[in-house]
């Protein structure tokens, strides 16, 4: 069972530099933040799905199909209810509240494929020294990455205790959706115990290799703007400051 999001492909999207990737990411908040129309959002999740495809790691969306189809749906429900409007539909709902969930829904969705595009793209090691290049104190840009890499080990560390209790009799599937909540509460604690153990081995390894001793680092990946990187941060920043344009002039 994978649990690292990273896919190892050799594409356009896997060969731009790690901080281009940042600012596409960024930027790509940034406009979807900004607008609450529904026609740019579409576009904006249009161009963000192109850009995954470009790299052929879309594949990693199976991953969190629940979760993106539950924010939509949650989005939609709630705003229909609250938001309000002239034309009603049935009780509270209204049409103006489903348009407004479902663009919502979508900006929100577009973020998170955003982030995990960059995520299957890049690897721990280029995020982290992606963030040195852009004047991160490396002790941070070395945290972040090193969160990065206990998330999946988490997960795999609950999975490994979920199936070794399994196959001690342990029934997770049986009962009411409270009973089998209960049950997956004991599992907790070895899993925590078990996180616990491999941070502290992986303290004193840090300690041993004398991490943090000198400021001046070298590093065995070296990374370089190509033109294309250029052409890709000029277009990220030229669509940033347009939509910024649009906002405040058209109110969109």
């Amino acid at each position: 069972m994978d649990m690292f999001l990273y896919i190892d492909k050799d594409t356009f999207l896997h060969r731009l530099d790690p901080r281009t990737k940042l600012a596409v990411m960024f930027g790509s908040f940034v406009i979807a933040l900004l607008f609450e129309s529904l026609p740019i959002l579409l576009a904006l999740a249009v161009i963000i799905l192109l850009y995954g495809h470009s790299g052929k790691v879309l594949s990693n969306l199976k991953r969190i199909r629940v979760i993106l189809f539950m924010i939509g749906l949650m989005s939609i429900v709630i705003w229909s209810i609250t938001r309000g409007g002239e034309t009603k539909l049935l009780g509270p709902i209204t049409l103006e509240g489903i348009i407004y969930g479902i663009t919502v829904g979508i900006k929100f969705n577009v973020m998170i494929i955003s982030g995990m595009i960059f995520l299957s793209s890049t690897t721990i090691e280029g995020i982290s020294l992606g963030l040195v290049k852009l004047k991160v104190p490396y002790r941070g840009a070395f945290a972040f990455s090193t969160a990065i890499r206990l998330v999946p080990m988490i997960v795999a560390t609950s999975y490994t205790i979920t199936q070794a209790q399994r196959s001690r009799g342990l029934d997770l599937d049986s009962g009411s959706f409270i009973q089998r909540i209960k049950k997956y509460v004991p599992l907790i604690i070895p899993t925590f115990v078990s996180v616990i153990r491999s941070t502290n081995v992986f303290s004193m390894a840090l300690e041993s290799k004398g991490f943090g001793y000198d400021k001046e680092r070298t590093y065995y990946m070296e990374l370089s703007f190509r033109s294309v990187d250029y052409v890709i941060l000029i277009i990220t920043l030229l669509l940033i400051l347009v939509s910024i344009y649009a906002k405040i002039t058209f109110k969109l």
